[in-house]
């Protein structure tokens, strides 16, 4: 069971320190008042102090306010804190899930143009196939032309023979 903590103020009169006893000043952050032994958020520092233990707690037991009130501060301040952190990973979710459907849309994309190109060089394949008797026609009279030609450079210098023979016997 918790206690009731006995502090002593100037005029010697017993209870917390407030409107009634003492005038309850703002401490400076990180100093103690040595006179009744208070931290700087107006809790007890030393002497008879709460438990620490819950196990020992009950409701209707008084306890100091200045605690009270700083406890409720400081799971305010951490539900703050929690709620900060959760929204912070509830928006990082919600930016990989406008990412994922970002590039959900660009795969579709991709699927899409990949599809017509597949479609496009099979259409070419097929053509190709289809030409491909002309193109070996083509290519036999590539040959054909080329023998062609070689001769035809045979016969003009055969001629050229025959007439460069033809003048010199002409001559005689």
């Amino acid at each position: 069971m918790l206690k009731e903590m006995d502090l002593n103020n100037k005029d010697g009169e017993t209870g917390p320190p407030g409107p009634n006893n003492r005038p309850q000043e703002p401490l400076a952050r990180g100093i103690v008042d040595d006179d009744d032994g208070l931290s700087d958020f107006g809790s007890p520092k030393r002497g008879p102090t709460l438990s620490t233990s819950t196990s020992s707690f009950e409701a209707l037991d008084p306890h100091d306010p200045n605690l009270s009130h700083l406890a409720t501060l400081m799971f305010s301040h951490t539900s703050n804190y929690l709620q900060g952190e959760l929204s912070a990973v509830l928006e990082d979710y919600a930016l990989l899930e406008q990412m994922n459907k970002a590039t959900i849309t660009k795969y579709a994309d991709m699927r899409q143009i990949g599809g017509s190109v597949s479609r496009a060089l099979k259409d070419l394949n097929e053509k190709y196939l289809a030409l491909q008797p002309y193109l070996d026609q083509i290519d036999q009279i590539e040959d054909s032309v080329t023998k062609l030609e070689a001769a035809a450079y045979k016969l003009d210098a055969y001629s050229k023979r025959l007439e460069a023979k033809f003048k010199s016997l002409e001559k005689k």
